[in-house]
């Protein structure tokens, strides 16, 4: 086979590269050689390591590495085509035009969709602005650029596939790019996206640090590469994909990637048991003076509070389901505990402002509903809360990432003498719990409790 159909992704960070184009080499090592990736960035922070992969014809080595230490080399050879990066973003338009492109797919994180808490559009943020305005940098600005091209050049349908991790993401995604076109007063496009694309529900799963010198170092010594884009994730891989693809797709199923109606189940328990934890274990273990997340959880409070949140709180949560939950919590609790990974709180505990609501709220206002008090979950708060308390005190030992940080702003509520109340009282992080009383002290307790904790550490 040689390759006609191109799967253009949008994120050149490390992640895709041991996860999407991890499962696309897959197939090229059975002989199946039909598609191959485009890769390419909105913005321009990713412009070295674009020239590098091009040195290197697209191929790097992904370093893989198991809970007991074994490690494992691959060089992945599934990125055919290197998009060089310009502020307008000229390759990846030309590209995403092409008939041949036929999933053009993406990863920007949580925050670079830009929803409000009711997973509407937030049209007052200045970057959705400037995009509006006719600039590129959020992914709706970059789509409305590269698919008004594609009908320029003859309107092929294409699927449109989100690969982070937000709920619903195909299905959010897509109501924030239809938005977006209608604020544009693109009717055109928009009439287009309903009819020529799909968006399909993805969950993905592989924990990924961000590459350290020291990768290149033990790729060196066990290939004998000199490797400027080397990568390393955890052995552990899953993708669930609900399949709806409008223009084709890979034969992804060969290579291990579940296809399914809906992918709702899995995402629940990724979202839940996985990401929220691996926050929660972030926050705490930066509290508590950790800067990695295998070291995080080997503290028996934050294992307790880890295991707790998923028992007590998210498993009656998300039962029944077709998954052994408990299974999947002691999967989840031994891959973090992996001590080879070296994963940094500050890498996981970025974005918070979006995981507390995405992440921790849904399963609060559940508890309340069936009348349990989510004892165990408000925990999850309660940790971000003192952990912002020690950012805007500029105690943290680390620079904090969010795509939504007001820093001003929040650091004045945050050193206000109602600073908990405030928080507690954000109706985009908390919805209508924030209006509850009952919840305001559950997590007032909580943080008193956690203060205490933190104190006697401190003083052992």
């Amino acid at each position: 086979m040689t390759t006609n159909s191109v799967w253009m992704h949008i994120g050149a960070g490390a992640f895709h590269r041991a996860h999407q184009a991890w499962y696309l080499h897959q197939l090229r090592q059975q002989g199946d050689d039909s598609w191959g990736i485009a890769l390419g960035n909105i913005r321009g922070d990713a412009v070295a390591l674009l020239d590098q992969l091009q040195a290197q014809n697209g191929e790097y080595v992904l370093e893989t590495v198991t809970p007991e230490g074994e490690r494992a080399y691959e060089t992945i050879t599934s990125l055919r085509t290197i998009l060089p990066w310009d502020a307008e973003i000229s390759a990846l338009v030309a590209q995403g035009a092409h008939a041949d492109t036929k999933v053009i797919s993406f990863t920007v994180t949580e925050a670079g969709y830009y929803l409000t808490p009711g997973h509407e559009l937030d049209l007052s943020q200045a970057d959705i602005q400037a995009d509006i305005n006719g600039d590129v940098r959020t992914i709706y600005g970059a789509l409305a650029r590269i698919l008004r091209q594609r009908i320029a050049s003859g309107g092929a349908p294409v699927t449109l596939l989100s690969c982070d991790n937000l709920r619903h993401n195909g299905e959010r995604f897509r109501h924030g790019l239809l938005a977006f076109l209608a604020a544009q007063g693109d009717s055109r496009l928009t009439q287009w996206v309903h009819s020529h694309t799909t968006s399909p529900d993805t969950m993905v799963d592989r924990i990924t640090p961000r590459p350290t010198p020291d990768v290149a170092v033990r790729v060196k010594a066990a290939t004998g590469k000199d490797d400027g884009a080397a990568v390393m994730a955890e052995s552990f891989i899953q993708w669930v994909i609900e399949d709806d693809f409008i223009a084709g797709r890979p034969a992804l199923e060969k290579v291990g990637v579940e296809l399914v109606a809906s992918v709702l189940p899995w995402e629940e328990a990724k979202i839940r048991i996985l990401n929220a934890t691996h926050a929660a274990v972030a926050w705490a273990g930066t509290l508590a003076g950790q800067e990695y997340i295998d070291d995080s959880l080997r503290q028996p409070a934050i294992y307790q509070l880890a295991y707790d949140y998923i028992t007590r709180d998210v498993m009656p949560s998300l039962s029944p389901s077709p998954l052994d939950l408990a299974n999947y919590r002691d999967v989840v609790l031994a891959r973090f505990s992996n001590p080879h990974i070296k994963d940094t709180n500050q890498r996981v505990g970025a974005d918070g402002l979006s995981k507390i609501p995405g992440m921790v709220t849904p399963t609060l206002r559940e508890c309340y509903q069936r009348g349990a008090e989510p004892a165990a979950t408000a925990m999850l708060p309660a940790l971000f809360y003192l952990f912002l308390q020690r950012w805007a005190s500029r105690q943290l030992p680390y620079a904090y990432q969010d795509g939504v940080l007001n820093a001003e702003a929040l650091r004045q509520q945050l050193v206000s003498d109602d600073a908990l109340q405030t928080f507690l009282s954000d109706t985009s992080l908390f919805a209508e719990l924030a209006h509850d009383r009952a919840f305001h002290a559950l997590v007032t307790r909580s943080v008193n409790l956690l203060e205490q904790q933190l104190m006697q550490t401190a003083t052992v």
